[in-house]
């Protein structure tokens, strides 16, 4: 498939959310995700806002679902997203009911490996139970304290090969990639790149990063667009 640029609306303003929102889409990224924060302070409002704004365009709930899971999806997929997401370490029948909502409602399910104690394993889990996609993703928390531990930062990228070659669906790399990993991401195999903290959100004060964004992000997209179908490294 061909590369795939999502901004993750880490946001805790709908407003605001809206309008970093127009400015990617106007650089060139192709889908919109309604990132965790945005939806703990906006919830299905904020998505519903996001469609009304932008009807034709793929929007990700990011659920970081755990329980509960039908009926997430389902609220999710009638408020517009297109995407949903369910978590590894739910249980077993919460995914497949996030999967089943998938199908009832029309959305596709992306799985998050997240503290996933193997998370090659994780990854194919998520593909056996159905998911459409899985995100490869080492969270905000854990990068931060084991960093000001004083030991290195683990990536996305150390384990992102394995992640690719051990299943057949797409899957994207999320955890404080820096803007030159997160261009190399479909050389990995990995087609779907999100873009969010700390490339274009302020990652301590969840606000729009500060500079000439737009112009970075189209840089960005032109570079990952470049590569064309992306197939397994």
């Amino acid at each position: 498939m061909k590369p795939i640029v999502q901004i993750s609306l880490d946001l805790t303003n709908i407003d605001e959310a809206l309008e970093t929102a127009a400015m990617a889409l106007r650089a060139g990224v192709d889908w919109l995700e309604a990132g965790t924060p945005l939806i703990l302070a906006e919830g299905l409002h904020g998505v519903r806002k996001l469609r009304e704004a932008f009807p034709k365009i793929p929007i990700v709930a990011d659920l970081k679902t755990m329980d509960g899971g039908y009926l997430e999806a389902e609220m999710m997929a009638k408020a517009g997203a297109t995407h949903v997401v369910v978590m590894a370490r739910a249980h077993e029948e919460t995914i497949r009911c996030v999967v089943k909502a998938g199908k009832d409602h029309g959305v596709e399910v992306m799985g998050d490996n997240m503290i996933c104690p193997d998370m090659v394993a994780g990854a194919k889990w998520l593909e056996d139970l159905g998911c459409d996609y899985v995100i490869h993703h080492i969270g905000y928390d854990e990068r931060r304290g084991i960093a000001a531990r004083g030991e290195r930062m683990p990536s996305p990228l150390d384990q992102l090969r394995e992640v690719v070659n051990a299943v057949n669906i797409p899957v994207q790399a999320v955890g404080g990639l820096s803007l030159e990993q997160a261009i190399q991401c479909p050389a990995y195999g990995a087609p779907l790149v999100v873009l969010g903290a700390p490339l274009t959100i302020d990652a301590d004060a969840f606000k729009t990063a500060e500079g000439d964004l737009e112009s970075s992000l189209r840089l960005i997209c032109e570079k990952i667009h470049a590569y064309g179908d992306i197939t397994k490294a």
